[in-house]
C-alpha cells in the first residue's frame, strides 16, 4: 500500500522533531557560553599591572620619576626669588650702605647667608680697594653661586635625557625576547607568546616619554626664572656699588 504525503503534511509531521531540535541546539549554546571563562581585556590592567609588565627597566624609569618629582619640588621652592634675596634684607642692606655702616652690612650679610647677601658679602669684603677690584669680586661671587644654582636644576636635564634612553632599552630588551621565542619555537610562535615581549618593549618606552616630557618643561621652567631671578638680583647689586665707582 503506498501512501503519499504532501509537502505540507510533511512539515506538519517533521514540525516537532524540529522544535525540539533547535531548543536542544539553543540551550546547549547558553550552557557553553556559561562554561566559557571570560577573557580579561586589555582596558582593565591597572596601572600597577602595567608596571609590573614593563620590567626592571620600567620600575628604574617610576624610581626615575619620584626622584623628578622631588627634585623640581625643592628647586620650585627655594629658587623663587623672595628665597634668594629676600626683599626685607635688600632695604635693610641699602640703608646701612646710605649710612656708610659697611661692618654692620657684613655682619647681616653674614647672619643671613643667601645668594644676594653672599654676593654682597664678597662686595663688601673689598671695600677700600680700587672699584675695578671690588667689581671683579662681585662677578667671581655671582659666577660661583649662578654655577651652584645651575647644578641644582641639572639633574633635570639629566634625568630627561636618560628616562627615554631607559625606555628605548626596555624596547630592544623586550624585542630580543620576542626573537629569542621565536627560535625557540622553531618559527612557530604564536602571536600570544610574542606578545610578552612585545608589550614590555612598548611599555619601557610609554614610561620613558611620559617622565621625560615634563621633566624637561619643568627643567626649562626652572631655569628661565632662575636666569631673569639672577639678572634682576645683578642689577640690585650693580646699583649698590655704583657709589664706589664714584669715588674713586
Amino acid at each position: 500500500m503506498n501512501i503519499k504525503l504532501s509537502p505540507n503534511s510533511l512539515l506538519q509531521r517533521m514540525a516537532p522533531a524540529l522544535t525540539a531540535g533547535a531548543l536542544f541546539l539553543a540551550t546547549s549554546g547558553n550552557a557553553l557560553a556559561q562554561d566559557a571563562p571570560a577573557k580579561p581585556s586589555a582596558n582593565d590592567q591597572s596601572v600597577g599591572d602595567l608596571i609590573v609588565d614593563s620590567g626592571a627597566v620600567g620600575w628604574i624609569i617610576i624610581v626615575l620619576s619620584v626622584v623628578a618629582l622631588a627634585i623640581v619640588i625643592e628647586n620650585f621652592v627655594s629658587l623663587k626669588r623672595d628665597k634668594l634675596a629676600p626683599p626685607d634684607i635688600i632695604d635693610e642692606i641699602q640703608a646701612l650702605f646710605d649710612e656708610e655702616q659697611f661692618q654692620e652690612a657684613m655682619e647681616l650679610c653674614e647672619n643671613e647667608p643667601n645668594y644676594f647677601t653672599r654676593v654682597c658679602g664678597a662686595g663688601i669684603a673689598k671695600i677700600g680697594h680700587q672699584f675695578e677690584t671690588i667689581e671683579k669680586s662681585l662677578e667671581e661671587m655671582g659666577d660661583e653661586e649662578s654655577i651652584k644654582l645651575h647644578q641644582k636644576i641639572g639633574w633635570l636635564s639629566l634625568i630627561s635625557n636618560v628616562a627615554p634612553m631607559m625606555g628605548l632599552l626596555g624596547t630592544v630588551g623586550g624585542m630580543v625576547e620576542a626573537f629569542n621565542t621565536i627560535a625557540s619555537s622553531g618559527g612557530q610562535a604564536s602571536p600570544a607568546e610574542l606578545a610578552g615581549g612585545i608589550s614590555k618593549a612598548l611599555l619601557t618606552t610609554m614610561f620613558g616619554l611620559i617622565v621625560a616630557i615634563p621633566v624637561t618643561a619643568a627643567f626649562a621652567f626652572l631655569r628661565n626664572r632662575m636666569v631673569k631671578t639672577i639678572i634682576e638680583l645683578g642689577a640690585i647689586t650693580e646699583d649698590l656699588f655704583e657709589r664706589f665707582r664714584e669715588q674713586s
